[in-house]
């Protein structure tokens, strides 16, 4: 038995025995287990709705006409919280709506893990109650889970009817079953590290989303990785260019982990930012595999984030406090930062793709204009930008703070309209169907260009799938969205549309000009097509002869 599945399967059968007949689905990653679990099963009649905050009132609707509990599905991140109007709504009107809602184990929450924010922190006036299902391990927890469940449901017309939120826990990748080091964590001061710690360590600084670094920032930085033997990692939204940076996201994502254990692996990793959004980085840093690797976290927070498993100092303190104490005079090797550099020379990214969001990366990247800002919307746009490095004077966003998919329009044009450098948003159908509202802001200006993917819904829950038809119905939900052409033309924008390369090709340098208004760049992509075109740029570098880099590596670590 999959013990992770286990909750779902428990709360779907307890809404069949107490007759819940409709639910209303908001796509996403968490839920689709329970998606899966519905959707074909004819007990349930399913309704797709993409935005949460409308999924709350458009069931209000089917309770005020059927007088039937209503039952809500969507993912974790920002989803629960986009519940919230809908459900104070439904408090007040005393509607029984059964908010089943998803999340990470507790032990992502809080740690910097990818959309992984508190679940279970609506407001008081939104829920009658909130329940939080366990994780299932034993029996003891299936009997607990049968409660809550039941507990839940009878809250919705208990002294009088209500909303209830239902929380389900879930695990979305394999258990190890390695024994993990225990390790201590320590609260330290930069003063207390001597230089002999670092000395003849392989310290990878791991850059999270940052804005612009300061000239002193970068300085220390830079000294520090003179010092010692330093990788700095960075990906499009850490805007760090320093000495020693690397850009390895596409590396990361066709590397294998025994070659990256064996080669690559830092001793000692630094943290400094918020959150890298990066799940390659994440996939390999966090394996137990790494157990000589520590974690230092630098942060004014002073937080025990440990986002990789391997947390052992926190030092509560800014990066100039940290990096700043150490001073010049230690000449050292850095044989680590040339063998990140070796890796990444045998990077392949001028193959022939499809049309698709890897294609437009790989054709707009390079062109877009120094000094300008673009805003990548989560998931898919990020991890395909990421791919390809950007020029330095470019700043780069995304809304990975809560890992949502809304608000990343919005975002954007309040960094457009307080300059004059064109302003760049990446986004798929789904997403900017959430924020759309937002080009009819009043205050928008013609530096703003928004690049949007339609690639006929979710393209992030059909990477692992050739077959789209059943993801599409719910999960990936399809079909809610034609085109902007109308909304565009009525909110003064210039719309562009392309359906192939030579069509984009033709008109994408409208979008490294000045206008005389703001533009959106539609492009309708196949889902197939841009499965194809991420999945061909990473098999591309997968299948590189790695065996002479591998024999490099471990000469330059065991010595010439």
């Amino acid at each position: 038995m999959k013990q992770d599945r286990r909750a779902i399967e428990i709360t779907v059968q307890l809404l069949k025995e107490h007759n819940i007949h409709k639910i209303v689905i908001s796509p996403g990653g968490t839920n689709i287990p329970l998606v899966k679990m519905v959707q074909d099963d004819p007990f349930f009649e399913c309704y797709s709705i993409v935005d949460e905050r409308s999924a709350v009132y458009f069931g209000i609707g089917l309770y005020l006409r059927s007088g039937e509990v209503i039952a809500l599905s969507c993912t974790s991140a920002q989803a629960t919280r986009n519940y919230t109007p809908g459900l104070t709504e439904a408090f007040y009107k005393r509607v029984p709506i059964l908010a089943i809602t998803m999340e990470k184990l507790p032990r992502f929450i809080g740690q910097e893990y990818m959309q992984a924010p508190h679940q279970c922190s609506l407001p008081d006036d939104s829920v009658k109650n909130s329940f939080e299902l366990p994780f299932i391990r034993d029996v003891n927890d299936e009997y607990e889970c049968i409660r809550k469940v039941n507990d839940a449901i009878l809250e919705l017309t208990h002294h009088g009817l209500g909303p209830v939120q239902l929380c389900i826990p879930w695990l979305d990748f394999p258990i190890s079953d390695i024994t993990p080091l225990i390790r201590r964590i320590n609260r330290r001061v930069p003063n207390d590290v001597k230089t002999d710690e670092l000395v003849n360590k392989r310290i990878l600084i791991v850059v999270g989303e940052h804005r612009k670094f300061s000239d002193l920032e970068t300085r220390v930085i830079e000294n520090f990785t003179e010092q010692f033997n330093c990788v700095v990692y960075v990906n499009s939204l850490s805007n760090y260019h320093g000495k020693y940076s690397i850009a390895a996201n596409l590396e990361l994502s066709a590397i294998s982990l025994n070659e990256f254990v064996k080669i690559y692996s830092p001793d000692i990793i630094i943290s400094i930012g918020g959150q890298t959004g990066d799940y390659p980085l994440y996939c390999l840093l966090s394996k137990p595999e790494l157990s000589h690797t520590q974690h230092w976290r630098i942060n004014e927070d002073g937080k025990a984030i440990d986002t990789y498993d391997k947390l052992t100092a926190v030092f509560e303190c800014s990066i100039i406090d940290f990096f700043g104490r150490f001073k010049e005079g230690n000449d050292t090797s850095h044989s680590y930062y040339e063998t990140f550099s070796e890796l990444c020379s045998r990077t392949n990214r001028k193959m022939q793709l499809p049309f698709s969001n890897a294609y437009v990366a790989q054709k707009l990247s390079p062109e877009i204009p120094q000094n300008s800002v673009i805003q990548f919307s989560i998931l898919n746009s990020l991890r395909v930008w990421n791919l390809f490095p950007m020029e330095q004077e470019v700043e780069c966003f995304s809304n990975v703070g809560a890992f949502g998919i809304d608000g990343g329009m919005s975002t954007l044009i309040g960094q457009s309209v307080i300059t004059d450098s064109l302003c760049y948003m990446v986004i798929g159908d789904l997403a900017f169907y959430y924020d759309m509202n937002s080009i009819g802001i009043r205050h928008i200006k013609n530096n703003l260009r928004i690049i949007l993917i339609n690639n006929n819904g979710g393209v992030e829950f059909k990477l692992s799938n050739g077959d789209h038809k059943e993801t599409d119905r719910y999960i990936a939900a399809a079909g809610h969205f034609k085109n902007a052409k109308g909304w565009a033309n009525t909110c003064g924008f210039e719309y562009l549309a392309a359906t192939n390369k030579e069509e984009f090709d033709a008109q994408y340098n409208t979008l490294i000009k000045k206008s005389e208004k703001p533009i959106i760049f539609e492009l309708f992509i196949s889902d197939q097509a841009d499965f194809e075109g991420y999945n061909t740029l990473i098999q591309a570098n997968k299948d590189i002869d790695a065996k002479e880099y591998l024999k490099k590596g471990i000469k330059k670590l065991i010595g010439r």
